[in-house]
């Protein structure tokens, strides 16, 4: 198996244990995912092909849905609720 695959099956698993923490302790971390993940995608799909590039993003944008929507939104000058939870 190459680098990026293992790198990119590390970094599933480091979403997944992100995903388990409160939302208050997620910041950090699931940043530094969102930064990650461009650079492994390209990775991937420089070695593997456009379709595994393609299945990957899917992945992403599926696992990080609510981050990318808040910054989208941002971006845009669209009113961006704060989650709930980081209220406390």
């Amino acid at each position: 198996m190459s680098e990026p695959l293992i790198l990119g099956g590390l970094w599933i698993v480091a979403s997944a244990i992100v995903a388990i923490l409160p939302m208050r302790l997620q910041m950090v971390p699931g940043v530094a995912l969102l930064v990650a993940a461009p650079v492994l995608l390209v990775w991937i799909g420089w070695i593997h092909g456009w379709l595994w590039l393609g299945l990957g993003l899917f992945a992403f944008i599926s696992m990080f849905r609510n981050p990318l929507r808040y910054f989208a939104r941002r971006a845009l000058g669209r009113p961006a609720p704060r989650p709930k939870e980081l209220d406390k």
